[in-house]
């Protein structure tokens, strides 16, 4: 039979790491909603989408370096450090599509 164990820690998370998540997650956001109604309006849209997509494209970023320097930190949960960078990551892997498309489509 197993004893329960339980193991405790002093260990927290990293507010670079929760601040770049945030950050990755206002993006995305943002991101799939001018996609969404981008889409539904046949691509007629305003001219603040590319300001929104452009302010999408610095947050995610800053997200990125805020996730890359929370690595940096010893001693802490690193959980929301790798989600933060994978969020921006695919950000600007959907932001990079878009202007590719764009530029030669």
């Amino acid at each position: 039979m197993k004893k329960n164990s339980f193991m405790f820690t002093n260990k927290e998370h990293t507010l670079k790491g929760i601040m770049g998540t945030i950050l990755g997650v206002i993006s995305l956001t943002s991101l799939v909603y001018i996609i969404e109604d981008s889409y539904s309006t046949a691509g007629e849209v305003p001219i603040q989408y590319g300001a929104v997509a452009f302010l999408t494209m610095i947050f995610a970023f800053v997200g990125i370096v805020l996730g890359v320097l929370s690595k940096s930190d010893k001693d802490k949960f690193y959980f929301f450090s790798y989600l933060g960078i994978v969020l921006n990551v695919i950000v600007l892997a959907t932001l990079s599509v878009i202007l590719y498309a764009g530029a030669y489509a």
